[in-house]
């Protein structure tokens, strides 16, 4: 019997003119990138600071490392382990790998030691691109005990001459004795193509280790035809801005950055603003340099540029499409970012296992607000999606319950690396039980509550964070925020609040938690709020509240 999920009620909320299946051109990452080179060779495809990269040029340059990683016996299959910021040697050897059918596994370059041994020890990697401060620092040890034999370095100061002293203050060149030099290499190579291979859809392109935040990370194989899926949906979601400008807020390792920016950026024949890392002041720097058309990024970030001193409404002026991914986002940032700058910010959903996003607002429509719990919709599944809603024996719920979000589509990866017990316990017949709870209303808005294992159970009462951080965003004072639950001798768990306020703004945990209360029934309130300066983050802009429960646990253990 048929399910409301398997009805589909969200086709109702696409545009007439938007059919809700995609049928792409290009069935692999490489060729999608292959066909705009071809098209718009003199085009520019990468800025960096005051650099300049063309199609052509990055062609030729991804041309030169793969022809010196064939030499050193790199060949289909085997992964190639990329530890760089958002500089343009990341891109390049992405698809140095892609030219000789290799896996490409993006890390985290503030990974260190206990990390990066777990991952390469996983994903085992023939050959590695490291930055030269990240090779010196941690990744020489761990490359060579992983029996990495290919070693290839390069510098974030490379490629561009303005070395910004936000970023680059304290960074010097320093090759490496053990390691060659990127562009040496391939600059020495760049007229002589590899031999051409031919990629499936089915093939892996990205090994993308999830997060870790709940447990051991683990690979999740993102296919050529998962990548070239999703870039090519967000070609149509951009309308087919042939050349569009995207400046890179969410960093290339994280597959929002690999796909919604680069992958998109192929897909348009379009630029990517690259800036190093996310450091409010340079962000704004190259959105008033570059003046792109499209922007997406963690909800953090945009909570970070609203609060820079130096930011106006002309730093945004030039942007079309601004969506937020990979991070919650409270409806009160929304308003406030729309209310200051005059962008309405789209949210969406996704994960590492469904090659970024799985539901998006479509550009015709705004997001509604659940008004039980004041949570922001991520929007309705995205071209040929279906979203479902289970319970904990996997059977669909009715619309409007709450349970656990199971992703079916083209973006969801087969499998995870070397675990066929994982994979059939998260991926069975193909669908991914994510972890996350949520809802999903009667015309198909799906919203994301909060993770599983998040859940609040205060006297016998289910808690929800994000209704209460919902709640604390409201408050003019409060830049950040983040709760979770607490060990209670007599309510089983109690609520606690770790709280950041906006510069120049003030406020007592008396009067957050009298807000609170104001809008929340009794066992849902904050008990305590903290003030702190700086919640703990990935780098990519979740907040840890493992970190934050950690330190609860540790402190009513102290008193």
């Amino acid at each position: 019997m048929a399910s409301i999920y398997d009805e589909r009620p969200w086709l109702a909320l696409y545009d007439d003119e938007d059919p809700a299946t995609l049928t792409p051109e290009f069935g692999d990452a490489l060729a999608l990138f292959r066909h705009t080179r071809d098209r718009v060779p003199d085009r520019v495809a990468l800025t960096y600071f005051d650099g300049r990269v063309t199609y052509g040029e990055l062609d030729r340059l991804s041309d030169g490392l793969a022809r010196y990683l064939a030499e050193n016996k790199f060949g289909g299959g085997d992964r190639l382990a990329v530890y760089l910021q958002n500089v343009p040697q990341f891109v390049i050897a992405l698809l140095a790998g892609w030219k000789l059918g290799g896996i490409v596994v993006p890390l985290n370059p503030m990974y260190r030691s206990h990390e990066l041994s777990t991952i390469l020890a996983d994903a085992q990697p023939s050959a590695i691109v490291s930055s030269e401060v990240g090779w010196h620092d941690v990744m020489a040890e761990a490359a060579r005990a992983a029996g990495v034999h290919t070693a290839v370095t390069t510098s974030e100061l490379d490629l561009q001459t303005r070395h910004d002293s936000r970023l680059f203050a304290r960074t010097e060149r320093s090759p490496a004795s053990d390691a060659v030099d990127l562009l040496e290499v391939a600059r020495a190579r760049q007229d002589r193509s590899p031999a051409e291979v031919t990629i499936a859809p089915s093939d892996i392109a990205l090994l993308t280790y999830t997060s870790g935040t709940s447990g051991v990370p683990k690979g999740a194989t993102n296919t050529h035809g998962n990548v070239s899926f999703n870039a090519q949906g967000f070609q149509r979601r951009a309308g087919d801005q042939d050349g569009a400008g995207i400046i890179a807020l969410a960093p290339l390792f994280h597959i929002t950055g690999m796909v919604c920016q680069l992958g998109a950026a192929f897909a348009l024949g379009g630029r990517l603003d690259l800036a190093y890392r996310f450091e409010p002041g340079v962000v704004l720097d190259a959105l008033a340099e570059h003046r792109p058309y499209y922007m997406i990024g963690p909800s953090t970030a945009y909570m970070a540029l609203m609060n820079h001193p130096d930011v106006t409404a002309e730093h945004f002026a030039s942007l079309e499409l601004v969506y937020s991914g990979g991070a919650p986002l409270p409806s009160a940032v929304v308003e406030t970012f729309r209310d200051r700058f005059g962008h309405y910010i789209r949210n969406g959903y996704g994960l590492t296992e469904t090659t970024a996003t799985a539901t998006s607002v479509p550009s015709h429509l705004e997001a509604p607000v659940d008004e039980s719990s004041g949570t922001l919709s991520v929007g309705i599944p995205t071209f040929d999606t279906v979203l479902r809603i289970a319970d904990e024996d996997g059977a669909d719920l009715p619309v409007g319950e709450v349970g656990e979000i199971v992703i079916e589509g083209p973006m969801v990866v087969p499998a995870y690396w070397n675990k066929p017990t994982e994979t059939e316990r998260g991926i069975p017949r193909g669908r991914l039980h994510t972890g996350d709870v949520g809802f999903m209303d009667s015309r198909g808005w799906f919203y994301v509550v909060d993770r599983k294992k998040d859940m609040i159970s205060a006297s016998g009462y289910k808690v929800w964070p994000r209704e209460v951080e919902d709640v604390l965003y409201s408050h003019p004072a409060v830049r950040e925020a983040a709760v979770v639950g607490v060990p209670d001798p007599y309510r089983g768990e109690t609520v606690r609040a770790y709280v950041g306020l906006g510069d120049g703004r003030s406020a007592t945990a008396s009067e957050l938690i009298d807000h609170c209360k104001q809008q929340l029934a009794a066992y849902k309130y904050p008990r305590r709020v903290e003030i702190v300066e700086e919640l703990p983050k990935t780098t990519t802009g979740k907040i840890l509240r493992r970190q934050l429960r950690d330190r609860a646990a540790e402190e009513q253990g102290a008193e």
